[in-house]
């Protein structure tokens, strides 16, 4: 039995690529998780008027990147 070294490789998930709209999901999320640490540390660290843009990145990219991120899960699982 010397075929048993072998192993089958399936080239077709090697090759499969996250869709794009699963791509900018993460990347909006990874922004705003970035912009609420950098509220908590600026709060932390004794800051109280925090810019505008800063706070509004925080409360509202983190959400948007998450909703898009799983409209493309749910897309994807329908499509396949």
């Amino acid at each position: 039995m010397s075929g048993m070294g072998t192993a089958v490789h399936d080239t077709n998930s090697a090759t499969t690529r996250k869709p794009w709209l699963m791509r900018i999901g993460i990347g909006l999320f990874s922004v705003g998780m970035l912009a609420v640490v950098a509220v908590f540390v600026l709060f932390a660290a004794g800051y109280s008027e925090l810019p505008v843009w800063l706070s509004a990145g925080a409360g509202v990219i983190t959400p948007l990147g998450l909703a898009l991120g799983f409209i493309s899960l749910v897309r994807e699982h329908r499509r396949g």
